[in-house]
């Protein structure tokens, strides 16, 4: 697989908080999908949704001569969504209260995942039921702060991997290690009987937006990831150039 840039968008729910914009987003879903953004309980929630599902079909229309609301999907046995019909687009959506994110290639399977720094406190509560022995070991050895960062990071690209597979919480958390130090930088360990091919995989982690943003892609040289910022929602989209996140294994 030749390395092809990649094209990661977010966008503020809080946009949502003015009617009008609301109205035209809402415009631009499926009946079904409106339906399914109205089932959350909250509206900070239902926000969200939409802004999910608005973003990625402009970042789509951004790649394809495709008006945003003519996009279809589905979804496969573990929910992760794809194009119907394919016209050669993959992309993968991550959302918080704060920010939505979606990144899209060109062929290449991709996984993003996005959190706020305050969820670490949460994360490090069920850290012994979703992070490796070796992960475990390696918080063990930090300070406070920096062992909340870590796990943040850890969590974010183990959601990251595990949404590029297609297969979700299906895959065993705790058999997917990712490892700080050496030559490397960061590692990924995969048990065979889950991966036996983990080498096919590029992952960064950075800070966007006052969130924690992780992306795994399956390609073998290092990517260009290109930032797009959707804000005001539905006006022109701010390309920002080129993030210039450590992608690992280095090269």
């Amino acid at each position: 697989m030749s390395s092809k840039p990649l094209h990661l968008w977010y966008a503020y729910p809080d946009d949502l908080l003015d009617s009008a914009t609301a109205q035209a987003c809402a415009a631009l879903l499926t009946v079904e999908e409106r339906e399914r953004c109205q089932r959350y309980k909250f509206e900070k929630h239902r926000r969200e949704s939409l802004v999910t599902r608005v973003l990625v079909r402009s970042a789509l229309s951004n790649r394809r001569a495709v008006r945003p609301e003519a996009w279809r999907f589905k979804e496969n046995e573990h929910g992760k969504p794809f194009l119907d019909p394919d016209c050669g687009l993959h992309f993968n959506l991550s959302n918080s209260v704060g920010l939505v994110v979606c990144l899209v290639a060109e062929g290449d399977e991709v996984g993003v995942d996005v959190e706020s720094p305050g969820r670490s406190p949460q994360i490090m509560e069920v850290g012994k039921a979703v992070f490796s022995s070796e992960e475990l070991a390696q918080l063990e050895e930090l300070e406070d702060t920096a062992k909340q960062d870590r796990a943040l990071s850890l969590w974010t690209l183990k959601e990251a991997y595990i949404k590029c597979r297609g297969m979700g919480l299906a895959l065993p958390l705790k058999k997917i290690s990712f490892l700080y130090g050496g030559t490397e930088g960061i590692r990924l360990e995969v048990d065979l009987e889950v991966d036996d091919n983990p080498g096919r995989w590029r992952f960064c982690s950075f800070d966007l937006a006052g969130h924690r943003v992780a992306a795994v892609v399956e390609q073998k040289d290092a990517a260009e990831l290109n930032l797009w910022e959707a804000h005001p929602l539905l006006s022109p989209p701010r390309n920002l150039g080129t993030c210039n996140a450590q992608w690992f294994p280095r090269i």
